[in-house]
């Protein structure tokens, strides 16, 4: 089978029909490249060149393959490009995972650096609650995930993308609705709270409990769900109220107004990027740099 090298050796020649010009242009001497013809046209067991000692010309078989040659070698040029930008990062693809709420507040900025900084990498999303990304994180199936935080393991590492504070939302109408100024947790006292699961929801549910139990406040917990969506369409249909993060103010219900919560220390809200350490997926240690 031929190579690359005589069919470049070739296209030389075919665009020169001059050897010695050839030669030059492929910074060779003329024997080799006149080896390289002959291999060629001994591989197709066809004459591509008739030669003189005076003229070189292309036989029909030659131009007929002139733009087949043409073609195989740009080819393999964006090959080789292509290759190249996976190595670094440039293109190839990047498995993210995400929660419902991490939609709202590091995705986007994550995505945006993305889409500025690796246009040829494919990215595929994956919602997931958190629990579920550490358990693909681990097993490979997913290069990165934004979630909240959770017991990762050892072969994972962890770096904060976000803090924010917690939001009260209230449907309309109700007492604290029309309160001025932040809201105090000593307001939920005996009031009834939609709550998040303690399983699929674990991370809210322990914040939440803690934040309670600190502040000695005893709401009333409803009904217990796993997706801040959910939490919002039920206080939007006046099912109770919710504490929610800051960043989930960006989903507009009619029935829901969000008041800011006072809370002791720095923002409790975490969100984190996690990834497996072993990953070598040049696209994942791409997006980190720029991030």
């Amino acid at each position: 089978m031929f190579t690359l090298a005589q069919l470049s050796s070739f296209v030389a020649v075919a665009e020169e029909l001059h050897f010695t010009r050839a030669a030059e242009r492929l910074r060779m001497t003329q024997p080799p490249l006149s080896r390289q013809i002959q291999l060629l046209e001994s591989d197709l067991r066809v004459q591509l060149l008739d030669r003189t000692n005076r003229s070189v010309r292309l036989t029909p078989a030659g131009r007929a393959f002139l733009n087949e040659a043409r073609r195989i070698l740009r080819q393999a040029e964006h090959a080789a490009l292509a290759v190249r930008q996976v190595s670094t990062g440039e293109a190839g693809a990047l498995a993210i995972g995400f929660t419902a709420a991490g939609a709202y507040s590091a995705l986007g900025a994550l995505l945006s650096v993305a889409r500025r900084t690796m246009p040829r990498t494919e990215v595929v999303l994956r919602e997931m609650v958190s629990r579920d990304q550490v358990e693909a994180l681990t097993e490979g199936s997913l290069d990165l995930g934004v979630i909240r935080p959770a017991g990762t393991g050892p072969d994972l590492v962890t770096r904060t993308a976000t803090r924010e504070g917690l939001l009260a939302a209230l449907p309309v109408g109700h007492p604290l609705a029309s309160r001025e100024g932040e809201l105090r947790v000593s307001d939920f006292e005996g009031l009834e709270v939609l709550m998040y699961s303690p399983v699929e929801a674990r991370y809210f549910h322990e914040l939440l409990i803690s934040i309670f139990r600190a502040a000695e406040v005893t709401p009333v917990f409803t009904q217990y769900l796993s997706q801040v969506h959910s939490l919002l369409a039920m206080v939007n249909a006046g099912w109770g109220t919710a504490l929610v993060p800051e960043a989930a103010a960006q989903m507009r219900f009619d029935g829901v107004v969000y008041k800011p919560l006072a809370l002791p220390g720095p923002k409790p809200v975490e969100l984190n990027l996690v990834w497996r350490a072993n990953n070598d997926n040049p696209a994942l240690h791409a997006l980190l740099r720029h991030v």
